[in-house]
C-alpha cells in the first residue's frame, strides 16, 4: 500500500469543516478591512528565496525543496517549492507594477508551504499558512494594524489567552552597531557555539539569538552577554517609531510584552517584529509571527517601499480552535424512483437547500434509517406523491409529517 509521504497529512472527514471555517473567517475578517486575496504559485525561482529570505537562515540552508529543471535542449534553472509566501507576494507586487497604485496596497493569502524538517505536532513538511502583507506605509499605524488584524482573526476563530511579544530590530544603520557589539561580546565563546551559530556569527549575528541549542542558550544567559543583548541600541527615529507602535497598541487595548531576544527567523525584517504565542502548544508555542521588511521590495528589484506583514501556521491554529460539528442536510429524499428523486434534488439544490437521495435504491426502511442520521427532514416520494403532485415531508426530530404541494 502506498502511503502519504512523511511530513504530509490528509485533511479529511470532519477536519475539513474546521479548515473551511478557518479559511472563511480569514476571508471575512481581511476583506472587511480592505485586504485583497492574492494567490501566488507554489514554486518560484530558487534565487527569490536566497535573496529574499536570506542565505544565513535555516530555511535556505537546510529546509528548502529545490529542483533543477531543464535538459539538453533547455537552459537549466533551479526552482523551489515556496517555504514561505512573503517573498512570492513581493515578487508579484514588483512584477505587476502594483507600486503605481495609491498606497496602501493590502493583501491576504491562504495556502500550502513546504519545508524539509523533522515532522512533529503542528509542524509538517507540507504545511499551510494564512498571512497578510501591507505595502506603502512607513507610519507606525501599519505596524499596529498588522498586529490588530492578527488578533481580530484569532479571536474570530475562538482562540483566546494569547501572548503578544514585541521587539524592534532598528534600521540597518543602527543595527550595524548592535551586530558588532554582539560579535565582540561573543568572540571569546565562538568555539563553544553550535555550528549554525558559527556561520551566523559571520553572516547575520542577530540570528544567533533565535538559536534553540541549549549550549548556545546558556552562553546568551551569561551576565556580560545578556547585558549586550538587552542594551538599547536603536537610533532616535527607530525608538520613536517603536514607541508610537506601542502607544497605538495601548489605544487598541492589545496587551503585549517586550522581548529583546525576539529577532524572528528571516533576514528581511527591520524595526518592528512580533510573535503571538499560546502556552497550549508546548515548546512550539508561536502561532503567528511577522514584522516590518522595508528593504525587501528594493532588494528584489523594486522601488524602495515600506512594508509589514505576518504569517500564521494553520496546523498549529487547528490545534487551538474549537472543532466544527457536521451540519445535517436540510432534506433526504426517500423514494423508489431514482429519476424523480434526482430531479427533485436538482430543484432543491438550485434553491440553495442541501439534500441527497439514495443512489442504491434500497428499501424504504433503510432509506429512512439513513435519512434520520444525516438530515433534518425526509421527503417521501412514492407512487401517490408522483401521480398526484405533492410531497410528504417528515420531520425526523419529532416524527410528524405533512403533505406539501411545494418545497
Amino acid at each position: 500500500m502506498i502511503k502519504a509521504q512523511r511530513g504530509t497529512k490528509d485533511i479529511i472527514g470532519l477536519d475539513t469543516l474546521t479548515w473551511q471555517k478557518i479559511q472563511q473567517n480569514a476571508q471575512d475578517i481581511f476583506q472587511n478591512a480592505n485586504y485583497k486575496e492574492i494567490r501566488t504559485p507554489i514554486f518560484e525561482a530558487t534565487e527569490l528565496f536566497k535573496r529574499g529570505v536570506g542565505d544565513s537562515t535555516d530555511i535556505v540552508n537546510k529546509e528548502m525543496y529545490t529542483f533543477s529543471v531543464g535538459g539538453k535542449d533547455k537552459s537549466e534553472s533551479s526552482i523551489t517549492l515556496r517555504p514561505e509566501n512573503t517573498a512570492g507576494v513581493v515578487r508579484a507586487y514588483i512584477e505587476h507594477n502594483i507600486s503605481r497604485q495609491s498606497p496602501p496596497q493590502k493583501f491576504w493569502y491562504f495556502g500550502p508551504m513546504f519545508r524539509y524538517e523533522r515532522p512533529q505536532a503542528g509542524r509538517q513538511r507540507q504545511f499551510h499558512q494564512i498571512g497578510i502583507e501591507l505595502f506603502g506605509v512607513e507610519d507606525p499605524t501599519a505596524d499596529a494594524e498588522a498586529i490588530l488584524m492578527a488578533e481580530e482573526f484569532l479571536k474570530s476563530t475562538g482562540v483566546d489567552n494569547l501572548e503578544v511579544e514585541l521587539n524592534t530590530l532598528g534600521c540597518p544603520k543602527c543595527r550595524e552597531a548592535y551586530r558588532n557589539s554582539i560579535k565582540e561580546a561573543l568572540k571569546p565563546y565562538l568555539d563553544k557555539l553550535c555550528d549554525d551559530c558559527k556561520v551566523r556569527y559571520e553572516k547575520n549575528p542577530l540570528r544567533m539569538l533565535d538559536c534553540k541549542d541549549e549550549n548556545c542558550q546558556k552562553i546568551f544567559e551569561l551576565d556580560e552577554i545578556k547585558k549586550v543583548i538587552l542594551s538599547d541600541y536603536v537610533c532616535q527615529d527607530c525608538a520613536q517609531h517603536f514607541e508610537e507602535v506601542q502607544k497605538l497598541l495601548d489605544a487598541l487595548n492589545i496587551k503585549y510584552t517586550r522581548n529583546k531576544m525576539l529577532v524572528r527567523g528571516l533576514d528581511y525584517y527591520n524595526r518592528t517584529v512580533f510573535e503571538i504565542k499560546s502556552n497550549l502548544l508546548g515548546s512550539q508555542s508561536a502561532v503567528c509571527g511577522g514584522g516590518r521588511y522595508d528593504g525587501l521590495v528594493e532588494m528584489l528589484g523594486g522601488t524602495p517601499t515600506p512594508a509589514v506583514g505576518w504569517a500564521m501556521g494553520v496546523e498549529r491554529l487547528f490545534e487551538l480552535v474549537q472543532k466544527v460539528d457536521e451540519k445535517k442536510l436540510d432534506y433526504f429524499i426517500v423514494s423508489k424512483y431514482p429519476k424523480e428523486a434526482m430531479k427533485l434534488c436538482k430543484k432543491l439544490r438550485r434553491k440553495g437547500l442541501s439534500c441527497d437521495f439514495d443512489m442504491q435504491n434500497r428499501k424504504f426502511a433503510k432509506q429512512l434509517e439513513k435519512a434520520a442520521k444525516i438530515a433534518n427532514y425526509a421527503i417521501i416520494l412514492g407512487e401517490d406523491e408522483i401521480e398526484k403532485g405533492f410531497y410528504t415531508v417528515k420531520n425526523l426530530s419529532n416524527g410528524t409529517q405533512e403533505q406539501r404541494s411545494e418545497i
